[in-house]
Parts: structure tokens; sequence; C-alpha cells
């Protein structure tokens, strides 16, 4: 892949994570207060459900190309003609390169979008300063580790999938996939995705919303995962699954088929293949 292959998945992943992350942002506020610490109506139940909503939109562009760039350069780096078999391990590799990289964009938007969240009252600007003030530059990115340790098994699942899905419908109909069946599969994807991470997930809000200096803001992952079981259970590690699977569905139709239709067309304008 040559430089306009680059550009062009820099443009089409961030317009697809531009368009996921703000037409979706109230099923994720949802999500997030159901796995808040002080629970779902004390953390603002179904009012103010745009809050936090600034942090997405400065965020989501440039998070979303990272990741897709990343994605892109590595299954170009790490293209060969071996074994077929060996393409989802590609796919693997190059998702987990992907969230690493997006990550150092995605955590302080995050921590910033989820705390205006639970605190409607508060504007994103005045969290962001207190962040800042009390934690400094490491209270941004409170729940890294967290953060990549939940997308990377995210990623594993959701690109391996989308990709065999999208080979598998292409062998049967016998030509490329159109990008609403791009969609289909990440849909189908990302859904599923979703699921089996969701534990992951509440342990990344608790981290990020827990108190300054707490045994849970420390960003021990497994220490989060005992606390929530041990107050509640399994149902408390798959708080918000529902939303979560909705939320990410909906995102995985929206965000790989506009990625693909957007990608397709500008390599169409630069005269390339996709």
């Amino acid at each position: 892949m040559d430089r306009p292959g680059f550009t062009a998945s820099l443009v089409a992943g961030g317009v697809a994570g531009v368009c996921v992350d703000l037409i979706l942002f109230p099923l994720d506020t949802i999500k997030t207060r159901l796995q808040s610490p002080q629970g779902f109506n004390k953390a603002g139940g179904f009012r103010g459900i745009y809050a936090g909503v600034p942090s997405t939109a400065i965020g989501s562009f440039p998070n979303a190309a990272a990741f897709f760039i990343t994605y892109e350069y590595v299954k170009w780096f790490l293209h060969s003609d071996s074994s077929p078999y060996l393409m989802p391990v590609k796919h693997m590799l190059a998702a987990s390169a992907g969230e690493v990289v997006a990550c150092l964009i995605r955590v302080p938007s995050e921590v910033v979008k989820q705390r205006a969240q639970v605190s409607a009252s508060s504007g994103t600007f005045h969290i962001f300063s207190n962040i800042l003030y009390q934690e400094g530059i490491q209270g941004l990115y409170r729940g890294y580790k967290s953060t990549v340790l939940r997308e990377i098994p995210f990623s594993l699942v959701q690109f391996p999938l989308w990709e065999s899905l999208k080979a598998l419908w292409s062998w049967r109909q016998d030509h490329v996939v159109d990008s609403w069946q791009s969609a289909v599969c990440g849909a189908f994807a990302g859904g599923f995705a979703a699921a089996v991470t969701t534990p992951l997930d509440v342990a990344k809000t608790r981290i990020m919303l827990a108190k300054a200096g707490s045994s849970t803001a420390s960003g021990n992952v497994l220490s989060a995962l005992h606390g929530v079981w041990r107050t509640q259970g399994l149902s408390g590690l798959f708080a918000g699954v529902l939303p979560r699977m909705a939320a990410i569905s909906l995102g995985g139709f929206i965000f790989l088929g506009a990625y693909d239709q957007t990608r397709s067309f500008l390599l169409g304008l630069g005269g390339e293949r996709p």
C-alpha cells in the first residue's frame, strides 16, 4: 500500500469514528451509568445523556484515524503469500497494534467523557481542568492499561471475525462485498466481541471513575474485577452488557461500513483499487 492508500485509511477511519461516536453517544452514556459504582440513578439516570459529548467530538477523528492507519499499515507490512490460515493472525496483530496506538488518544478523551457522563452538572472543560490540576497528565491516562487490556481482546475477536465474514460472503457471491454487506458483518462481529469483553469494560469504567488515590484508581484490572465480583457477582461483571452490545453492533455497522465506503470512494478518486 502506497501513500494514497494510507491517506485514504486515515481519512476514512476518522470519518467513520466521528459518525459512530456521535450517533451512538446516548447508548454509551447509559452503559457508563449502569457500570458506575454509585448506580444508574445516582449517576444521572436518563438525564443529560449528551453530557461529555465535546470530549468525544474532539477525540473521535484522531482516535479512529490513528487506529485504522496503523491497522492497514501493519496488515501491509505483514503481507505475504503464506497460508490463508495465517490471515486471522495477521489481522489480530494489526488490530492489536492499532489499539495500542489509538489508546494514546482515546484514553484522555474517555476519562473526561466518562466523568462528565456521571456528573452531568459539570462541564467538560471544568472536568478536564480539574483532572490536570489534581492529578496532572497521568490523571488523563488513568485506565490506559485497562483500556488496552479491554480493546486488544475485543479487537482480537472483532476484526478477524469481520474479515472472515467478509471473505466468506465474497466467496459465496463470487465478488467483493458491498459496503452494506461489510457493515452487516461488522455489526455481527462487534456485537459478539462486545458481549464477551464486557467484564473488562466494567473494570475500565470503575478504574476511570474511582476517587483519586484509591486502590481502584491504581489501575489494577484483576483487583477491579474482583471488587465487582465480590460486591455484585456475575451481574455486576456484565453490567451494561445490553446497551454495550446494542451500541457496538450498531457502531460496527456504521463504523466498518462507513470506513469501507469512504476508503473505497477515496481510493477511487485516486485511481487505486480498494
